[in-house]
């Protein structure tokens, strides 16, 4: 992007990085939501969702194991302390990934079936829905940063022309990380619709 108009206006200079931080989160949370979306082949980001009940405290697998995906169709648990491979189990079953993980003891195997084209049609629909609820929260954003921009501008902390190239600004920004989301969104569902 080009410099920054707004970081060149004292006012407005706290503004923009908030902004700025606050959309960059909007699209972590999607990269991380897509990183955890099941497609065809076996990830450990796909129990990133998976908490598992740890002396009270809800507790994502990979705190409590070692999650690796040896193959393409199996994640791998190795609990750092076997007590609790039962409660990753149950966390599993109970988290309707369509998981059935085998035990021996010491691990437990969790073998990844091939997905049919009407759960690859699903897992599409959920990215769009993933990535909607993330273009929401980005247009939030923006609003909250063209509210504070009318507020300065009325309290005559910056002119009209500044306000202007702000506004602007803050519109090319939403665009940009927008623009970023669905480019993101478009890459999993080729991926996801790969047999």
């Amino acid at each position: 992007m080009a410099v920054s108009i707004m970081a060149g206006i004292p006012a407005l200079k706290e503004l923009n990085s908030d902004l700025r931080r606050r959309m960059d989160g909007a699209v972590a949370t999607f990269q991380a939501s897509l990183a955890s979306t099941r497609t065809g082949r076996a990830s450990v980001h796909m129990l990133d969702q998976v908490k598992v009940d740890y002396y009270g405290t809800h507790t994502p697998i990979s705190q409590l194991a070692q999650v690796s995906a040896p193959e393409a169709q199996m994640i791998l648990i190795a609990p750092w302390d076997p007590t609790i491979l039962k409660d990753i189990e149950k966390a599993l079953r109970v988290a309707d990934l369509g998981f059935n993980p085998i035990s021996d003891g010491k691990v437990l195997r969790v073998p990844v079936p091939p997905m049919t084209e009407e759960r690859r049609r699903d897992v599409c629909k959920h990215i769009n829905r993933e990535l909607e609820e993330q273009r929401t929260s980005v247009r939030n954003v923006r609003r909250d940063g063209n509210d504070a921009l009318k507020k300065l501008a009325k309290d005559k902390k910056i002119s009209e022309d500044q306000e202007k190239a702000a506004l602007e600004e803050i519109q090319k920004m939403t665009d940009e990380e927008i623009r970023r989301m669905e480019e993101l969104a478009h890459k999993k569902e080729i991926e996801v619709m790969q047999v």
